[in-house]
């Protein structure tokens, strides 16, 4: 083999650069020092472009390098979503922004142990990083592709409430500094969190904004011409003459005739796939790139690139029928103008596949005139497919189980189960039967989508065989939050006995993890041993005082007991009381102290927020507690009409020792 032959391609192609990558990412020197300058001065800093701009590169390979370590503590990049296979069903209630955040962080903290935790409270429990002179650094916090938060399916009780936990977290922070990273057809939804993350006082007390946006618009010229020249050096080749431009001004005139108008720069996406395309049609010994490499190859690449990711999709979603796909975009793009998203037509694909062009960089996400908008890429997709196209040499995409994992994790990011399942299914069936860990990884993630689903039974089986793969691979700290999950799929089915027998398996793989121990607990509280679950969250906190997960689980179950100063320390401790069955423990807890007044006022915040009427969905525990506090109010007609509904709820249900109470008070009519 020749030492060119060797020598790895300088350019990252349709991978993110990320900072390790920093030696080969050029052509904005300007902009990762002016963003830079913002994230370490101002307290919310806000990045914005269109898609495939290069925002996540811009952070990893540009910005972040720049940051002495001396000078500031910089967190790993932040996601707000995350496609892990990790069993959703162990997690006990929490915020799903919040957690993928935090689990961005804190990457090698498990999943369960993040699940309870606020944003302020994570980054108050970090150790102080401090410089040279003994002074405590800023805190410097990016999160990337915020536009996932207004993604379709997501409630916006939870984006309040993440925002909320930021905003709190900047106020007890005066060095904390924030970064959002967000595509420009999503700036707008962004806006009326801005002022709530940004807002402060000045010395006299005046409202003041310490905000900054900052605009990524593609590579100019110069930048783009840097980006193709300087990641050849030293790798034994070098441009002639005139071929570096030439890349250059062919992608402009590309993008130009693609939207019918004056483009503007360079799409670093398009820059990429038609250098490393370029690098690698290349004979393996030549040392030097001409112009007429640039015309033999480059244009070419380009339109093979597009040709073969639409094959992908059209594989992935249409078992290969890439018509589907073809129509649409020539239905919608046939003007070469773009299209307000708010007017789209999906018939044909659905929303799920347009978001999935977007990612591959089939169609751009834009904002024209104020609105977001979609552009097409590359011209080349409004052609049909001719026999001819396609080389006859080129084999078509070869996606082995990996890939198809990520992408079902990807669809099930997104809120498409059935192509999540189909996708997880096809990553199983082309997995090795000895790879073991893979086909646990795929079968948790099936259970993860089972259980988004609501089929309990399924979510159960796939667990099961997941487990099963991790314990004879090796893997046993993987099982424990596999049965853990079980244990709780089994407690919302009414088995508590079961759900102890798992999630002692649990503990017995996992002993350390309080978590499990916890969930235990709640168990024991299901199957009527009070005590002995008592007993269970006493251990958790004497290991850990301040756990949040256990302190509200003992003050909801102390104030179900009649303990109610007990019960108000731990809720006191572990506020804010986000969840409403907290909410209504710490209701009934005042009113047994007779603070009854504000007990009522909890209450009906309690009930607004939880209004099902819908037996199935209604949380049995929680009417109880509120028709307890009800009848400790005096309002008897009430506090029946509560108990009957707790009794006939079934998410969760009552267990038997509470069914009784519940009975009881019913009678009272």
């Amino acid at each position: 083999m020749s030492g060119q032959q060797a020598t790895p391609a300088p350019y990252q192609g349709l991978r993110a650069f990320r900072p390790e990558h920093r030696h080969k990412f050029f052509g904005r020197d300007e902009e990762s020092r002016e963003l830079r300058k913002l994230w370490q001065a101002q307290r919310l800093t806000v990045l914005y472009g269109a898609s495939g701009v290069g925002k996540t590169s811009l952070l990893q390979a540009g910005v972040i390098p720049l940051l002495a370590p001396h000078t500031a503590d910089v967190l790993p990049l932040g996601r707000v979503t995350h496609g892990s296979d990790f069993p959703r069903a162990a997690l006990p209630p929490h915020n799903p922004f919040v957690l993928a955040l935090l689990m961005s962080w804190a990457p090698s903290v498990p999943p369960n142990r993040l699940a309870g935790m606020t944003i302020p409270a994570f980054l108050k429990a970090r150790p102080v990083k401090r410089d040279a002179y003994g002074e405590p650094v800023n805190t410097l916090v990016a999160i990337d592709q915020a536009e996932e938060l207004f993604a379709g399916g997501r409630q916006r009780l939870y984006r309040d409430w993440f925002f909320g936990q930021l905003a709190e977290a900047l106020r007890a922070d005066p060095g904390l500094r924030l970064l959002v990273s967000i595509r420009i057809d999503r700036l707008m939804d962004l806006l009326p969190y801005e002022w709530q993350l940004a807002d402060d006082k000045d010395s006299s007390g005046e409202p003041e904004s310490d905000l900054e946006r900052f605009p990524l618009e593609p590579l100019s010229f110069d930048g783009a011409l840097e980006a193709v020249r300087e990641p050849v050096k030293g790798t034994g080749r070098t441009f002639a003459q005139g071929a570096a431009e030439q890349v250059v001004r062919d992608l402009i005139r590309i993008r130009a005739r693609t939207n019918g108008r004056q483009a503007e720069g360079v799409e670093p996406v398009q820059l990429q796939v038609v250098c490393e395309s370029l690098w690698h049609s290349m004979p393996p010994a030549a040392t030097e790139i001409t112009t007429r490499d640039v015309h033999q190859y480059a244009d070419v690449a380009l339109s093979e690139h597009y040709e073969r990711v639409l094959r992908g999709v059209a594989a992935e979603r249409f078992d290969g029928d890439d018509r589907r796909v073809r129509t649409w975009l020539r239905l919608t793009f046939g003007d070469r103008q773009p299209v307000r998203q708010n007017t789209i037509r999906s018939a044909g694909i659905g929303r799920n596949v347009i978001a999935l062009l977007v990612k591959r960089h089939l169609i751009r996400a834009e904002q024209r005139m104020g609105r977001g908008s979609y552009e097409l890429a590359h011209d080349r997709l409004l052609q049909p497919a001719e026999p001819g196209d396609w080389p006859a040499d080129t084999p078509p995409p070869v996606l082995g189980p990996e890939d198809f994992l990520r992408e079902a994790e990807d669809a099930l990011r997104e809120g498409d189960l059935p192509q999540a399942a189909k996708l997880g299914e096809e990553a199983m069936a082309r997995s090795q039967e000895n790879d073991l860990r893979l086909r646990a990884r795929i079968s948790s993630m099936l259970g993860n989508v089972a259980y988004e689903a609501g089929d309990l039974q399924s979510t159960v089986t796939h667990y099961s065989e997941a487990a099963k793969s991790f314990e004879a691979a090796g893997a046993v700290a993987a099982v424990g939050p596999l049965l853990t999950a079980i244990g709780r799929l089994r407690l919302a089915q009414g088995s508590p006995a079961d759900a102890v027998r798992e999630l002692h398996a649990a503990m017995v793989r996992v002993p350390a993890d309080l978590t499990i121990q916890t969930e235990l607990a709640w168990a024991l509280w299901q199957g009527g041993h009070l005590d002995a679950a008592l007993g269970v969250l006493n251990g958790v906190l004497d290991q850990e005082g301040n756990n949040t997960d256990a302190l509200l689980s003992r003050g909801q179950i102390l104030a179900g007991m009649g303990e109610a100063r007990a019960a108000l320390r731990d809720l006191n401790r572990a506020k804010p009381l986000r969840w409403p069955f907290a909410k209504a423990a710490y209701a009934l807890a005042l009113a047994q102290t007779n603070d009854l007044e504000q007990a009522q006022q909890e209450m009906i915040e309690v009930l607004a927020e939880s209004p099902d009427h819908d037996p199935a969905l209604a949380h049995g525990p929680l009417l109880l507690y509120a028709a307890q506090v009800e009848q400790l109010a005096g309002k008897t007609l009430s506090a029946v009409r509560l108990a009957e509904r707790a009794i006939s709820a079934q998410g969760p249900a009552l267990p038997d020792h509470m069914a009784e109470v519940a009975r009881e008070l019913a009678r009272a009519r």
